[in-house]
């Protein structure tokens, strides 16, 4: 009977299994929770392995999973919970799989994982996401930085054309970075003079969020905090004066615009470093050797400092050269 018991249950089908005891059902579920629409977290580092860890409260992923609010974006593929038991149930399968590891606070940012034997999921400890989901993503971007990496590296080999168009992709990544900063700057001190904050990609300089997620929201809007008034006023006499002064003194303001363009143009035709400077770093590779513009130069120096010596000095230079010779001859006698 144990044996048709072992058959049937290894025949049944997905679909014959309740749902969350499929593990893959269970992993759609730990993406979700891991996603930027799961429940909260926080970050720690794990003292001993020194890793940096994401850890939640038992109470607050139970009530997360059984009590959703309602700007939760949850899974069409993924069925909600009807009940509290339901979901501590699932919290607790998660547990015992080892997707959640049951961790304990040991100072401030700090956190250490307690034992295996140690890990029953109970509502009023915290736990530290163990599961990372599907690597391929991942080992794919780690893959192309060690690709690029290598790239670098090779940089002094690398054909002409492709220094040239690298260094073109470089300075236009640099300008748009440097005119984004200046517009959302401006943008912003425009609506702050109303009395309101108002940013293009408020999240675009935030470490702790990814690339993608650096991009949302679009925009933020709200209403600046009280009390800013005289400084308002400041800044808007300060700009308007700018104005002012760039209208009423277009000779200045024009030749600071002209500087700028010439600038970036130099920027783009590298020529902001010296041409010798240029010439050395793309005869690198080259042996140093001496040009006959070169040496024709060094003989007519030398032949300066012999005219500047007085005669005293060609005396004594006279000397020391017979008394070198002498030397010479004695070494070769012996």
């Amino acid at each position: 009977s144990v044996a048709t018991a072992s058959y049937t249950t290894e025949t049944m089908t997905a679909e014959e299994v309740p749902y969350w005891e499929n593990e893959e059902n269970l992993k759609k579920l730990c993406d979700f929770l891991r996603s930027q629409d799961g429940a909260a977290v926080r970050e720690a580092v794990e003292e001993r392995i020194e890793k940096r860890v994401h850890y939640i409260k038992g109470e607050k992923l139970v009530t997360f999973l059984a009590e959703p609010k309602k700007k939760t974006k949850w899974p069409d593929n993924i069925p909600k919970f009807k009940s509290r038991p339901e979901a501590l149930a699932v919290c607790k399968m998660l547990s015992d799989i080892g997707y959640l590891h049951r961790c304990e606070k040991v100072g401030k940012g700090e956190v250490s994982l307690l034992p295996r034997n140690r890990c029953e999921f109970v509502e009023d400890a915290y736990f530290a996401w163990i599961y990372q989901g599907d690597k391929r993503f991942s080992n794919f971007l780690t893959t192309m930085l060690v690709i690029g990496f290598f790239c670098c590296t090779c940089f002094p080999i690398w054909p002409n054309f492709l220094k040239v168009f690298v260094w073109y992709m470089s300075v236009t990544f640099l300008i748009f970075i440097f005119f984004l900063i200046v517009f959302r700057g401006l943008m912003f001190m425009f609506v702050w003079i109303l009395g309101f904050d108002f940013w293009i990609w408020p999240n675009l300089f935030d470490e702790r969020l990814g690339f993608f997620d650096s991009f949302k929201p679009m925009y933020s809007f709200e209403r600046s905090k009280s009390g800013q008034i005289y400084w308002r006023l400041g800044v808007f006499v300060g700009f308007f004066s700018f104005c002012y002064w760039a209208v009423t003194q277009p000779s200045e303001f024009d030749g600071f615009k002209a500087a700028q363009v010439d600038f970036i143009k130099d920027l783009y035709a590298g020529k902001l470093i010296s041409d010798s400077s240029q010439a050395d770093k793309e005869n690198i590779d080259k042996p140093k050797m001496p040009s006959l513009e070169d040496l024709m130069r060094m003989e007519e120096e030398d032949e300066e400092e012999e005219e500047e010596l007085t005669e005293e000095e060609r005396v004594q230079a006279m000397f020391d050269n017979l008394m070198d010779e002498e030397e010479e001859i004695d070494d070769d006698e012996e």
